[in-house]
């Protein structure tokens, strides 16, 4: 039976970058204008922000991004391959994202759920996350491709 020593939570290094693309593909968190190599890239440049990989051994099973810009904070690319998927992996990388980031003082997390996405609602949703009445706006400033 495996235990939560199994399992560790680590900094992103460089040799996990492509087993970190690979668990985003694996998930389907990539898009043809969202290159996750350029996104990594654009992470490591974020001097407030944390980049956390959950391992299992020495196995990349999953991956999050947690940013804090004063004001709000945000997670982004929450990832648990889905071999490892319903058994508190993701819960536990925001548990550590939500610590990291009252650690640095942040009030609040704002986070982006593609519509149609029910489970991940749910997951979010059993975590205290709720719709707010705020719709984000985009605007690209750097094409990927």
């Amino acid at each position: 039976m495996e235990s939560a020593d199994d399992y560790s939570i680590v900094s992103f290094e460089a040799w996990h970058r492509p087993h970190v693309i690979e668990l985003w593909e694996k998930c389907g968190m990539t898009r043809p204008w969202n290159d996750p190599d350029k996104d990594i890239d654009r992470k490591l440049t974020d001097p407030r922000g944390g980049f956390f990989v959950l391992l299992k051994g020495t196995a990349v099973i999953g991956s999050v991004m947690a940013g804090y810009d004063g004001h709000r904070g945000a997670i982004y690319y929450l990832a648990i391959d889905p071999a490892f998927q319903s058994v508190g992996l993701g819960q536990r990388l925001m548990n550590h994202c939500e610590a990291y980031l009252l650690e640095l003082g942040c009030p609040k997390i704002n986070l982006f759920v593609r519509q149609g996405n029910e489970a991940v609602m749910k997951f979010y949703e059993k975590l205290g996350f709720s719709q707010e009445l705020a719709v984000p706006l985009g605007k690209r400033l750097i094409p990927d491709n």
